[in-house]
């Protein structure tokens, strides 16, 4: 719902960059966050919203989704976009990046002409952040649940045409050993996109360059991704080894407990830290949906899949085919089956992808002057409100 007045949460208990505050008071106005503090605030004619001691923390960024709801953005259609920001913001997101798959170059450039409009009519729903193009330079070898026949290496003249008919282009993922990938990182730079590695057969070395080219962040780690291989009688080590090695390399996990188990992503928290993993969806459009079929991809061309077990697979069951996760579900698995405490999970929902996608002067604390983007929660992770904005655009029901 869209409001004019102030709103005052009181007695909550309030995520900070550096701690938890307790009875505390924050108050929102104009859409920004216009004070912290203990106690009581007087704030006349606000609308009062009581946490019951509840969480109060920064609203969740997700860096890497596709869908949910039933909807997914390669639907192209501007109904699709809204009922998924819809569907996240009542898990708590209130950031997202839509996310593409690997496609022809005429629904690309489709989908961005979608965006353009969605964006202008979102209201009720998780904020559009820019479109993260995943694909379509992939190797096949990797390619996961990403239709081959679309996949190929960067050509110029395609993403250069792809970048110049929309500055909403935010990031773009891409494998660093194809033919032509260091110069399309070097371009994304150029051009103020995020070159992500993703989908990838590199060996550490490929990686190395593929940082000094322009690559900082490594998409869903673990997944579609080559670790330890050999080559002939020689060892080498993976995309995998080369994000923890490298230290300036972020790196994004679907911490669904599915695609990694708890001991992956305790080993991701302890090499990489909260300050450089960022906690992802990467939701298809079962994400909020009941198990059972559904289809990655646009809803008339895409690859049928079964969900199970909370997650999407093949119908043969022999590969992953999309998350259904949701961001509150992210958070409660860092801290019931990795062990991370609340503070440093919130951290990776908020912070961290925040300053990844450039956005920390604006998203990803509750301080002072930044957007009104806020989550209420119990000690479940369960959501209570979802503030964009400083409106409410979700509530659970009823109140307790």
């Amino acid at each position: 719902m869209e409001h004019n007045k102030p709103i005052k949460i009181v007695n909550a208990t309030a995520i900070t960059p550096q701690r938890m505050i307790k009875e505390c008071c924050i108050v929102l106005s104009d859409g920004k966050i216009l004070d912290i503090g203990t106690g009581n605030i007087d704030v006349p004619g606000a609308l009062v919203i009581d946490a019951r001691g509840r969480f109060v923390g920064p609203g969740f960024i997700d860096l890497h989704i596709h869908g949910g709801g039933g909807h997914d953005f390669m639907d192209n259609t501007v109904e699709a976009y809204l009922a998924i920001a819809e569907c996240h913001a009542r898990f708590g997101t209130t950031s997202m990046c839509p996310t593409t798959l690997t496609a022809e170059k005429e629904d690309l450039l489709k989908t961005l002409s979608i965006y353009e409009e969605a964006n202008r009519q979102n209201q009720n729903g998780a904020q559009f952040i820019g479109l993260h193009l995943e694909g379509p330079y992939f190797a096949v070898s990797q390619r996961g649940a990403q239709d081959p026949k679309y996949i190929r290496s960067p050509d110029p003249a395609e993403y250069q045409e792809i970048l110049a008919s929309s500055p909403h282009i935010r990031r773009w993922s891409a494998a660093p050993e194809l033919p032509g990938a260091m110069a399309f990182g070097r371009y994304l730079r150029s051009e103020g996109v995020l070159a992500a590695v993703a989908h990838t057969d590199a060996v550490y070395e490929d990686v190395v360059a593929a940082v000094e080219n322009g690559y900082s962040l490594a998409t869903h780690l673990y997944s579609s991704m080559s670790g330890v291989t050999r080559r002939a009688c020689f060892r080498y080590a993976g995309v995998i080894e080369a994000a923890y090695l490298i230290d300036e390399m972020d790196v994004e996990i679907i911490a669904d407990g599915v695609h990694l188990p708890a001991p992956l992503l305790k080993m991701v928290h302890k090499f990489k830290g909260a300050h450089r993993t960022a906690l992802i969806t990467d939701a298809m459009r079962g994400a909020g949906m009941p198990a059972g079929e559904s289809v990655l991809g646009n809803k008339e061309t895409g690859l049928k899949v079964i969900i199970e077990d909370g997650v999407a697979k093949l119908p043969d069951r022999s590969s992953f085919a999309g998350s259904v996760a949701t961001a509150d579900r992210l958070v409660r698995n860092m801290v019931q089956l990795a062990g991370v405490n609340l503070l440093e999970a919130i951290q990776m929902i908020t912070t961290t992808p925040a300053r990844i996608m450039g956005l920390q002067d604006r998203k990803g604390s509750l301080t002072i002057g930044k957007d009104a983007d806020l989550v209420i929660f119990d000690e479940g992770i369960n959501i209570r409100h979802t503030l964009v904005g400083g409106n409410v655009v979700y509530q659970s029901q009823p109140a307790s």
